[in-house]
């Protein structure tokens, strides 16, 4: 059998997305509503539809020091190579740099955007995550996916860097640094 579910064109792959008139179909609604705040995050915010790989470095030609990409602990340390060898690490952060985006825009102009920073909880138990210090000193969460509205747009807390953000199991928050 195939398992592919992208091949799949029956009940196997589909997802029931509700009608907005229905009342009784709230958790539909709710399923429904989330994934229209993430197709519009990602629509918004360039950092999120680069066309090249990143450097893992500051780039070139941004006036920004930071690498357009760093991986975190939940301590807020960047992760080193025994980080990501050990077998136990469910946990991580990624901050994705809004000011490093390498590629110009359609007309040839330089793109910037807000900066990210990913929080990823694959555990089953709730962990705190530092903020990583000099990497922003104030942000805002924009997705929390233990939150069954998400986080209606400019109602996440604010915090600053150093500051810790309790994630439960198996959860993502991101957080945002306006440009």
């Amino acid at each position: 059998g195939n398992n592919n579910a992208y091949c799949q064109d029956n009940e196997l792959a589909w997802v029931h997305w509700p009608d907005p008139n229905e009342p009784a179909d709230a958790p539909a609604s709710t399923l429904l509503e989330f994934t229209r705040a993430m197709v519009w995050l990602r629509r918004d915010h360039p950092v999120f539809r680069r066309r090249r790989f990143f450097h893992g470095r500051p780039v070139e030609g941004t006036h920004d020091d930071l690498s357009d990409i760093a991986w975190f602990t939940p301590d807020g340390e960047e992760m080193t190579q025994e980080d990501w060898q050990a077998a136990h690490a469910k946990a991580l952060t990624v901050f994705l740099n809004g000011h490093a985006i390498s590629e110009p825009g359609p007309r040839g102009e330089r793109i910037s955007d807000d900066s990210f920073l990913l929080m990823f909880n694959a555990s089953a138990e709730t962990l705190d995550f530092a903020v990583p210090v000099a990497h922003g000193e104030q942000w805002q969460v924009v997705v929390d996916t233990a939150r069954p509205d998400g986080v209606p747009p400019g109602t996440g807390p604010k915090v600053a860097e150093g500051e810790q953000v309790t994630l439960i199991g198996r959860s993502l928050t991101v957080l945002k640094r306006p440009a």
